[in-house]
């Protein structure tokens, strides 16, 4: 099935997710502190090694322009019209896609399991609630 009629102000819409997201996940309230345990860093010499945040957050809404944009294929391709029905497709995206690619750094990078589940915990809450936003909005 063509993708065609596609719906930018959703994809951007459902691209400002992950960054409001981020924002909270990895803020005090809630995974902050384990967050920068895991990684052996204080949030002073995080803020330090960030050389160019605008660079860095501009980077990341693109990519997360052409995470929306490839999500909407697959709402698309599958007809789905539900918010629960586009979860499900976010879900199995990140399941399958995310999840399943992003262990080979546990594996093989030595990375630590607690920051691999934080990160992997924040992909999945992004891409069910992404999937949900572009399903409902046609």
């Amino acid at each position: 099935m063509p993708h065609s009629g596609i719906n930018w102000l959703a994809i951007i819409v459902a691209a400002i997710i992950p960054m409001i997201l981020g924002g909270l996940w990895y803020s005090n309230l809630l995974f902050a502190r384990q967050w920068m345990a895991l990684v052996g860093k204080t949030e002073e010499e995080i803020r330090k090694s960030t050389t160019n945040p605008a660079m860095m957050y501009g980077v990341t809404f693109v990519m997360c322009i052409v995470l929306a944009y490839v999500m909407d294929y697959f709402v698309h391709y599958t007809a789905s019209k539900t918010f629960f029905q586009g979860m499900k497709i976010g879900g199995m995206l990140c399941i399958g896609m995310v999840v399943t690619t992003a262990y080979q750094s546990v594996t093989f990078e030595f990375r630590k399991t607690g920051l691999y589940l934080i990160s992997m915990g924040y992909n999945f809450l992004c891409m069910i609630l992404m999937g949900g936003l572009l399903a409902v909005w046609r």
